[in-house]
């Protein structure tokens, strides 16, 4: 099998099951307890944030483990728009993850927000003058994701940061997909919040965290136990931290080297497939993209009947997102950049890790090739 959707999720890794074990076995004391097993659990899951803090170049304080990264991303986006006093008016994107996008739906429905899409480019960029021009007084949030989990572009997220900080509108950005990939240090992109996940890097799924700056007021989503500093009530995932840590200090030891690396393979496969297969056209932007993200459009086929093919030769990859499988309606991000409906359908994504191989990417070509003809002639 040649497994290329490791933006829906990637597999476990080896270092990480190794660090975990330990904490699942012997380390299982609850944070909150006072005695010897309550505290040692404590000492592990401090460990294993002041690690993750390292990473992002914030303080441990400022981290919140969370349930995930859809979790992250509610309380980014709810929270700190709840927890502003400053007006009832959210920035963002039609090319967000539903994470966020039902978020703001939510704050609109409920509590009368006021949401602002920001138009992009063609491939999906997002201008920092359009963010100039729709920031208003009574602006709550900026949220705009990192990179884009469908067609894989990069936003310019220190430049439309600027704009925001320059207007003292809190900005947050969705990082699930970048991390690993893309530099996360939160002074340098001049964020304010920044959300990740942990099985997109080879932690545990159930685990990702949440960077808010330093008395940025936020309103929590779960009350209880006043756990993460009252931003995060319910027993702490221990386990999961460390897994999270252990992934992402991997990840970042690694990224330098890799991501250039498969860049190079990704062009490379990109290539292949538009030559060979007629028809093909790619998603996201040529350059400002993630390094392992390749996605297509195939004219004259159906998505999901390629993926099914693709499969049948041991192929695996998506139509999109994994939140959004099992929908009958196309891509919010592909028709939210002009592309139509019915060509929008025919959507697959291929991502790559930094364990995908050259031989691995022109079998796959080749199998793409393939499969689109097959399905062209059983659709003809």
């Amino acid at each position: 099998m040649i497994y290329l959707d490791n933006a829906a999720t990637a597999p476990l890794r080896r270092e990480v099951a190794e660090a975990i074990w330990p904490v699942l076995t012997r380390g299982f004391g609850n944070p909150s307890s006072h005695h010897r097993v309550g505290e040692a659990a404590a000492a592990t899951l401090k460990a294993a944030r002041a690690r993750i803090a390292r990473v992002l170049g914030c303080r441990p304080g400022e981290v919140t483990v969370t349930g995930g990264g859809t979790e992250a991303d509610n309380l980014a986006v709810k929270g700190l728009a709840l927890g502003n006093p400053r007006g009832r008016h959210i920035i963002t994107t039609a090319l967000e993850h539903e994470a966020v996008l039902e978020s703001c739906d939510y704050l609109h429905r409920l509590h009368g927000f006021e949401i602002t899409l920001l138009a992009t480019d063609a491939t999906g960029r997002v201008d920092p003058a359009e963010l100039t021009r729709a920031i208003r007084p009574d602006s709550t949030l900026v949220t705009v994701h990192y990179a884009n989990n469908e067609i894989g572009t990069v936003q310019p997220i220190r430049e439309l940061a600027a704009v925001a900080r320059a207007a003292g509108v809190p900005f947050h950005t969705d990082a699930v997909q970048a991390a690993g990939w893309l530099p996360l240090n939160v002074a340098d992109l001049g964020v304010d919040a920044l959300s990740i996940s942990g099985h997109k890097l080879g932690a545990p799924q159930g685990v990702g965290a949440l960077y808010l700056r330093g008395r940025l007021p936020v309103e929590p989503l779960l009350h209880g136990g006043g756990q993460e500093r009252g931003k995060r009530s319910g027993t702490e995932n221990v386990a999961g931290a460390v897994g999270l840590a252990t992934a992402l200090d991997l990840a970042e030891a690694e990224r330098v080297e890799f991501a250039p690396a498969l860049a190079v393979l990704r062009d490379s496969f990109v290539a292949a497939v538009l030559a060979s297969t007629p028809g093909a056209a790619l998603t996201g932007h040529p350059v400002h993209r993630l390094p392992g993200n390749a996605s297509f459009t195939f004219a004259g086929t159906g998505g999901e009947a390629v993926l099914l093919e693709l499969e049948r030769h041991e192929i695996v990859c998506s139509s999109g997102s994994a939140c959004a499988a099992g929908s009958d309606e196309p891509s919010h991000v592909l028709t939210a950049l002009g592309i139509p409906s019915d060509l929008a359908q025919t959507a697959v994504r291929f991502t790559l890790s930094a364990s995908t191989t050259a031989a691995e990417l022109t079998e796959a070509a080749a199998r793409v090739h393939d499969a689109v003809a097959a399905v062209r002639g059983l659709a003809g």
